[in-house]
């Protein structure tokens, strides 16, 4: 299985590079478009039931567009990991460390990979607290579902958008090392 990653990586690096970059760009620039573009102009709509339709409609789309991109994000970066082969570089068959340097990288790698998953993992909890505003609009219970896409937009999708600028700088670390 690894040889066949390996040989698949090195057969497509560019396109598997490419496409984990551009699926960095489309979910790390679609929240920052959708807060700092898009939640301004929400701010101005009056009516509250308008306001957080519109809101969890735009979450809603935004999450159908990045899902895609979060896979090709995750997919793409197991290919990397494996076809640049860090641990090789970094450790010996024991495990003992050989590199101080390739070490480093190898743990980068293993941080990158962390906030890739956490960052899915909160997009998953924003999905679902919208889900739960767009019931709560539906009930007419503003007053809630006004909490729960607050907390997305003045939350999580801050630290989305901070954890995936920290995982592309380790991305370009990375890409840089060898």
């Amino acid at each position: 299985m690894k040889q066949a990653m390996t040989d698949l990586f090195w057969a497509n690096t560019e396109l598997i590079v490419f496409l984990h970059v551009i699926s960095a760009v489309v979910w790390v620039g679609g929240m920052i478009a959708m807060r700092f573009a898009a939640h301004h102009s929400f701010a101005s709509i009056e009516d509250p039931r308008i306001k957080l339709t519109r809101i969890a409609h735009a979450l809603k789309r935004l999450f159908y567009i990045v899902i895609p991109f979060v896979i090709i994000l995750i997919v793409t970066a197991i290919l990397m990991a494996v076809g640049w082969d860090f641990r090789n570089a970094a450790v010996d068959a024991s495990g003992n460390v050989i590199d101080e340097t390739a070490m480093m990288m190898y743990n980068f790698i293993h941080l990158k990979e962390v906030i890739w998953m956490l960052m899915a993992g909160n997009l998953g909890f924003m999905m679902f607290l919208r889900s739960k505003a767009e019931k709560l609009i539906a009930d007419d219970n503003l007053r809630d579902a006004q909490k729960k896409l607050g907390l997305i937009g003045k939350y999580l999708v801050p630290l989305n958008i901070l954890m995936g600028i920290g995982a592309i700088y380790l991305g370009v670390i990375l890409r840089y090392s060898h």
